[in-house]
């Protein structure tokens, strides 16, 4: 997360010119693209979610809960973040539109949602996790197999056709591919292997990206920047599923050298406390970073001297930090009053799948058109209307118990 937040912090230079504000796009150039198949953490939390949530299947099996109950008890945990987060961004852009910048609220709400896009994979692969993990018990590591597959037949399509757009559909291959491997990894595939086979995979993997960007003409970067308006990670291509099969042979080198195998009390509780406050801090940093960049600007214009060093990046980008760790845990205090107790009971059946269904839609919708009520945008006014819906009927679901 302290990657993502870096990365977010650097994409856009805020200056002053002449007193006057001036916001570019970063270009860093080549070698930051070589850095960024360093840097980019993204598929990790795909094979880190694998494994988690093949922890928490097997203990929803034992527990011999219904499919209902393992939808509230784990999507009801989203409800608080989540809500908090888009009523505060409702607000934003409906007094925004109300005021008479109706144009600016939408497109701005638009582009500031496109961060949702993780939330709505991961709330799919949640539901879909049961199954991810019954398939892999019974099938192994070949139900890797038609999602590898569905990675190359799109980035064929793409480049076939010419058509960008297609590579979207690739949410659908290479996250649940990524995802797969985490449970893959739980039930002990690649943290058994030698360090040799290890090694091995890593360096031909490696490779295989090299042939893809310089044999293939795949994107230069992981990520995407001024000077690279088209990576490898968002939409995702082959190679950054590579990416993330070399991170999670890492991870194996990792678990065999032994790494964290034991943590300290305070390490540990460390571990939880920022495990608890990922999604928080993924759905604020970035208007952690407005904040933080307009603050300094403030102080710029109020002592120009001071300027050149005010407005540095490297100085937004610790300011950032500092703030999210202050921030994050003083907002999840407020987010824990929008989390649902569970009932003692099983789950009602058809509100939950109801809710959870309602939810995941929304917050898709809320993705795609913003969250603006105002009779101008009614996509947007759709969108948070459908994710309401959603989180009132997953709030009584999880809190509600059947006869």
């Amino acid at each position: 997360m302290l990657i993502v937040v870096v990365f977010h912090s650097l994409l856009w230079q805020v200056m002053l010119v002449d007193g006057k504000l001036v916001v570019v796009p970063w270009a860093p150039g080549p070698i930051w693209w070589a850095v960024s198949w360093i840097a980019t953490i993204i598929p990790v939390f795909f094979v880190a979610a694998g494994y988690a949530n093949a922890v928490v299947v097997d203990k929803w099996r034992a527990t011999g809960a219904t499919y209902a109950n393992f939808l509230t008890l784990r999507g009801g945990r989203l409800l608080g973040p989540m809500s908090l987060f888009l009523i505060v961004f409702v607000l934003v852009g409906s007094v925004a539109a109300w005021a008479g910048w109706l144009p600016q609220a939408a497109a701005l709400s638009r582009q500031f949602a496109q961060l949702l896009w993780f939330a709505v994979v991961y709330q799919l692969l949640l539901a879909a996790a049961p199954v991810a993990v019954w398939l892999h018990d019974r099938a192994g590591a070949w139900v890797m197999l038609p999602l590898l597959a569905g990675v190359v037949g799109v980035d064929v399509a793409v480049r076939l056709t010419g058509d960008l757009g297609l590579q979207w559909v690739n949410l659908a291959f290479a996250w649940p591919l990524a995802h797969q491997w985490g449970i893959a990894y739980h039930r002990g595939w690649v943290r058994t292997w030698s360090t040799r086979r290890l090694v091995a995979a890593i360096s031909a993997t490696a490779l295989a990206i090299v042939a893809l960007v310089f044999g293939l003409r795949y994107p230069p970067a992981a990520v995407a920047w001024a000077d690279v308006l088209v990576a490898n990670l968002l939409p995702p291509t082959l190679a950054i599923v590579a990416l993330g099969f070399i991170q999670t042979c890492v991870l194996g080198l990792l678990e065999r050298a032994g790494v964290a195998r034991r943590l300290s009390g305070r390490a540990g509780g460390l571990v939880r406390l920022a495990n608890a406050l990922l999604l928080t801090a993924y759905l604020w940093h970035i208007p952690v970073i407005v904040v933080s960049a307009g603050l300094l600007l403030g102080l710029s214009l109020l002592v120009p001297a001071a300027a050149p060093v005010l407005m540095n990046q490297a100085l937004l980008m610790v300011v950032v930090v500092v703030v999210v760790v202050v921030v994050v845990p003083l907002i999840a205090g407020v987010e824990v009053r929008f989390i649902p107790e569970p009932g003692a009971g099983p789950a009602p059946r058809a509100l939950a799948l109801t809710g959870y269904a309602l939810f995941a839609v929304g917050t898709w919708a809320v993705w795609q058109f913003g969250a603006v009520l105002h009779p101008g945008d009614p996509l947007a006014a759709v969108a948070v209307v459908v994710f309401a819906a959603g989180v009132v009927a997953l709030h009584r679901a999880t809190t509600q118990t059947s006869t």
